[in-house]
């Protein structure tokens, strides 16, 4: 049974109410975190209602085509999305009796751990499916509350709000004059947000105490790691619909402080640049977020952070760089760049045994997917030299799977190449490198591997 159906066959709820709408006024936070014994009252408040909202038909329907698309692996139930369907036919009228009562309590998280590109580790924290879920249709309502009460300069997580749009911000600010960035990376900020500063600050936005109980229960559910439970007092782990959002919640004073200084910045969730005209004013700035994380508990790490000419960093992958004429342009950072050229080698190895269609259809998800991140790059030499490459690399192999002289011979005949020329690249059939970038041009064309289906980068 799909989950659509096991949603349709749910009773339906009591009490519906319609999402409430407008905005909630951002007050001044105090740098004080609030006791979490101490709850918000519903009385006469405009948003307690936001559970019910949350919780009809419609909205989980809306949750549950957002958690399928999104896929992921099941949490610590082990139950994947269609058996889970099966699991809420029965089990969801007390889930939504608990929700409603605030005695609900959410799984434990499965820890898992993902590589970084740089080394070390990301933890992720996988809920359940049923959380997921949860989270999702809990999303739904709260993110049209808070996202307008968010400062115009956070762009990570917000709807219609993306990478690019960040980084064509930042290029601006540079483009005004503004050369030396203070390049702010926060020490595992996912892992370390702390919990009473974030209801702190959670509940003057959102003054309701069914949600704040409920996000407080999802923030105390533990991470499960080889099998054993552990108590969690900070962090809001990766891998929940619900962290994205509440990441924001919790770095937003910091930027409305920025703002009300003047300041020229750009944050992409907790990547933070500001941009200033002299180094001594970096450093000033600096220090001055060093204070304003250090009242929220989070550290930044010095490592990675920096007072530095603009071009020579990068921000969310993407570096600058300065034209002739003075223009400010946009690159592809070295280290993604050389990120990109090793997963190619990757994916074209010449002892895979595939044949070259094969190899093609390997490379196309990640080539577009690479292409359309990277697209604002204002570099089209670098992007013709990276479709040679590659094409280079691909005839090389294609040449090494036919291996012998006569089967190379007889290829690149059938392929409409002349006596001659085929003649020449079989009799240099053991050179398979040197021999891919001379006449075998002229047979292993751009529009040969077009019709393969390899996208052009350039």
């Amino acid at each position: 049974m799909s989950m659509p159906q096991a949603l349709r066959q749910m009773p339906a709820q009591a009490g519906r109410a319609g999402a409430a709408r407008g905005e909630t006024a951002c007050e001044p936070a105090s740098d004080e975190a609030c006791d979490p014994r101490h709850e918000p009252s519903d009385t006469g408040n405009p948003h307690a209602t936001l559970l019910h909202a949350a919780f009809t038909r419609e909205n989980l329907q809306r949750a549950l085509k957002r958690v399928r698309a999104n896929k992921g692996a099941a949490g610590v139930d082990g139950l994947d999305i269609d058996q889970t369907a099966k699991h809420l036919i029965t089990a969801w009228p007390a889930i939504r009796e608990q929700l409603m009562a605030g005695t609900y309590r959410p799984s434990p998280v499965q820890r898992v751990l993902i590589s970084k590109p740089e080394g070390g580790e990301r933890e992720l924290g996988i809920p359940t499916v049923t959380d997921r879920l949860i989270q999702q249709a809990l999303l739904q309502v709260l993110q049209p509350i808070l996202d307008p009460t968010f400062s115009e300069h956070s762009y990570g997580f917000r709807p219609g709000r993306r990478a690019h749009d960040a980084v064509l911000a930042a290029q601006a600010h540079v483009q005004s004059g503004r050369r030396i960035v203070v390049d702010v990376d926060l020490e595992k900020f996912f892992d370390r947000v702390n919990h009473d500063i974030l209801i702190d600050r959670l509940s003057k936005r959102i003054p309701d105490a069914g949600v704040i109980r409920l996000i407080r229960a999802y923030l105390n559910s533990g991470i499960m790691s080889d099998g054993v439970v552990q108590e969690r007092y900070q962090g809001t782990p990766q891998g929940g619909p619900l962290s994205p959002l509440l990441a924001n919640v919790m770095l937003d004073e910091v930027d409305k402080e920025l703002e009300r200084r003047g300041h020229c910045f750009v944050r992409y969730a907790d990547d933070a640049n500001v941009y200033v005209r002299s180094r001594r004013a970096g450093e000033r700035v600096m220090e001055l977020l060093r204070s304003l994380y250090g009242k929220l508990k989070l550290r930044i790490n010095e490592a990675k952070s920096a007072v530095a000419n603009v071009f020579g960093r990068k921000f969310l992958g993407y570096s600058f760089w300065l034209a002739r004429d003075g223009t400010v342009k946009r690159s592809v950072a070295a280290k993604p760049l050389a990120t990109f050229k090793q997963r190619i080698r990757q994916l074209t190895r010449r002892s895979g045994g595939r044949s070259m269609q094969q190899v093609v259809d390997r490379l196309r998800p990640y080539l577009l997917g690479w292409k359309v991140y990277f697209g604002l790059a204002q570099t089209p030499t670098v992007w013709r030299g990276l479709d040679e490459g590659l094409r280079h690399r691909l005839r090389a192999i294609q040449l090494k799977q036919w291996r012998r002289g006569k089967t190379i011979y007889r290829e690149l005949r059938v392929l409409g190449a002349t006596a001659g020329v085929a003649r020449k690249v079989a009799a240099n059939s053991r050179r398979w490198w040197r021999n891919s970038a001379m006449l075998l041009n002229s047979v292993l064309t751009i529009a040969w591997f077009d019709r393969m289906g390899l996208p052009r980068l350039s």
